[in-house]
């Protein structure tokens, strides 16, 4: 496994050679802090080990038909289609996801402020966080595509200038998530170890990766690796649910050709001291409503 020159201040670098590379992580999972949260220890050493965790029933059935109108609204409203924030499948004008909606969104604003929300991210950051990145997912039922494997600081890191592996994401279902309607699968302890990536990364990468990631994804050779040493599981469980992960983790979803659709709030928290540098692998940064740099510390 691959160590890295820590003089060369890139503790992960990608897209900078012509072989991929494993890299052991140089970071906590779980970042020391002196404040309690609202997650036990048995599950946050769950998560330290594993680089993710579920709670069920986050939400209540009542709050999950709310924000599932307000998804409706949203994707029904002429403006919010025609919008840049506005991602759609590349097979069909559908919706695929929303960025920066808890800007466009009063009530997803608001829960981003949740204590049932918020206080997790503080409590496995360490810190005070702010909003790195927000949307809404919709995976139709028939046509909606997956994304290949991928670790999402990979991208933060090469493209938006994420030092340090300290953003924690948060899944919320707003349906029922199954074992056969696309559902994210991750590999549990492959959060420890970070793939670099070969490919020089072009200009505007993200106008074609927020659709299909071809840049920054890894190797075929690296993911049998991963998944032969951690195997592999799958999210699944009620709407209202929620899973956790680390920015680290080796994740990834199917095409979903049942007439189930899957849909959800994606919240992306990153330590205030952690905040975006120059990119470590791209030209120029991505724009702002796919990765914040304002840095603001979200308040309850």
């Amino acid at each position: 496994m691959t160590v890295v020159d820590v003089e060369t201040g890139d503790l992960y670098p990608t897209r900078v050679g012509d072989k991929p590379s494993l890299i052991s992580r140089q970071d906590p999972v779980v970042w020391p802090s002196n404040e309690s949260g609202p997650i036990d220890q048995r599950t946050l050493a769950s998560y330290d080990e594993k680089g993710y965790l579920t709670v069920d029933g986050l939400l209540t059935p009542a709050e999950v038909q709310q924000f599932w109108q307000e998804l409706m609204d949203l994707t029904n409203d002429a403006g919010v289609k025609a919008d840049e924030r506005t991602i759609v499948e590349k097979s069909s004008d559908e919706v695929r996801s929303i960025f920066e909606v808890h800007k466009i969104s009063s009530a997803i604003g608001k829960l981003a402020t949740d204590p049932r929300v918020l206080d997790r991210a503080r409590q496995i950051v360490g810190s005070d966080v702010y909003i790195h990145q927000s949307r809404v997912n919709l995976m139709p039922g028939y046509r909606g595509t997956g994304f290949y494997w991928h670790s999402d600081f990979e991208t933060w890191h090469a493209e938006d200038g994420m030092p340090r592996m300290r953003a924690v994401s948060m899944s919320i279902a707003l349906t029922d998530n199954y074992p056969f309607n696309g559902g994210l699968m991750l590999m549990p302890g492959a959060h420890r170890t970070f793939v670099s990536c070969v490919g020089e990364t072009p200009e505007d990468n993200y106008k074609a990766s927020l659709k299909a990631q071809k840049i920054g994804v890894p190797d075929e050779d690296s993911i049998t690796k991963l998944a032969a040493e951690h195997g592999i599981d799958q999210f699944t469980g009620s709407a209202g649910s929620a899973l956790m992960f680390d920015s680290n983790s080796m994740h990834g979803s199917g095409n979903n050709i049942t007439p189930f659709p899957r849909s959800n709030i994606f919240l992306v928290f990153n330590s205030v001291e952690n905040t975006l540098q120059d990119p470590y692998g791209a030209a120029a940064p991505r724009p702002t409503f796919v990765a914040d740099r304002a840095f603001v510390p979200v308040q309850r």
